[in-house]
């Protein structure tokens, strides 16, 4: 009879240890998935007609907007400028130049928007992902490829205008100009 009770008893513990692993297991899943949700970024819409105010320019593909009186960050589709501003990498050649250039191009400026219907509203980042033309009627992703300030960039699915993007690429490797010049050679 003592070996049942004591079996009982063992099996009860293992039980309650069971359960309460369980119920933490559980707890600590959804408080985890609730505060994944709460912590997205809100992602605006924005109106291609419309010209938004360039605030800031972060480096040479991304860059700030304000979109209902909020700071947006809106990341260049399509593009890819050497780094100036990931602290896990040092500044790479070229970076520079192109960050200075494209803030020539959008500092104080207005830009309109194009969404790729290809390709998401936001990269992983929560940063708006776009076509970007300037008031001045220039198709800003096209000139920095153009002229060697940025190489196309294919972050995961082919994008409307990737072709043409990698012809200018080709272009101006073919022709050194830019960050496919001597200076990073």
């Amino acid at each position: 009879m003592q070996s049942i009770q004591l079996f009982l008893k063992r099996y009860k513990v293992k039980s309650l240890i069971i359960t309460l692993i369980i119920l933490l297991t559980s707890s600590a899943t959804y408080v985890s998935s609730t505060s994944h949700s709460s912590s997205k970024k809100y992602i605006p819409k924005f109106d291609p007609e419309k010209q938004y105010e360039v605030v800031k320019v972060v480096d040479g593909d991304t860059f700030d907007i304000k979109i209902d009186n909020k700071i947006v960050k809106v990341r260049m589709l399509g593009i890819d400028t050497p780094e100036t501003v990931d602290p896990r990498k040092i500044v790479q050649c070229f970076g520079k130049e192109a960050s200075n250039k494209t803030k020539e191009l959008l500092l104080k400026h207005s830009v309109k928007l194009q969404s790729d219907p290809t390709q998401g509203s936001a990269d992983k980042y929560g940063r708006l992902l776009a076509y970007v033309y300037s008031s001045e009627g220039i198709f800003i992703n096209q000139y920095l490829v153009e002229n060697g300030y940025a190489h196309e960039y294919t972050y995961n699915i082919p994008y409307e205008k990737q072709k043409e993007f990698k012809d200018f690429e080709k272009k101006a490797r073919e022709n050194k100009v830019g960050l496919w010049g001597s200076l990073c050679s």
